[in-house]
């Protein structure tokens, strides 16, 4: 049995408002980063898994897909990397 390390990262989709990274970019200007625009702000989850791989990667996409995001809103991929 051999053990993964996965990566995952969910953005909202381009079509979404995102008022978190609006007042992230905000407050960038007000601290003079005024060079810095199109801020978006999503979500790292880190997991560790264990099985064949072929198994951890359809388990890792279940998931991302169902848990981890939400397809209506998000964006969202994975990597996959032996531990």
């Amino acid at each position: 049995m051999s053990t993964y390390k996965a990566k995952v990262f969910v953005t909202l989709k381009p079509s979404i408002l995102d008022p978190q990274g609006r007042t992230v970019e905000r407050a960038l200007s007000h601290l003079e980063h005024g060079n810095v625009s199109g801020v978006r702000v999503g979500k790292y989850i880190e997991l560790t898994l264990h099985g064949r791989r072929e198994d951890v990667e359809a388990q890792l996409r279940d998931i991302t897909e169902n848990v981890l995001s939400n397809p209506v809103m998000e964006d969202a991929h994975w990597e996959l990397e032996g531990a």
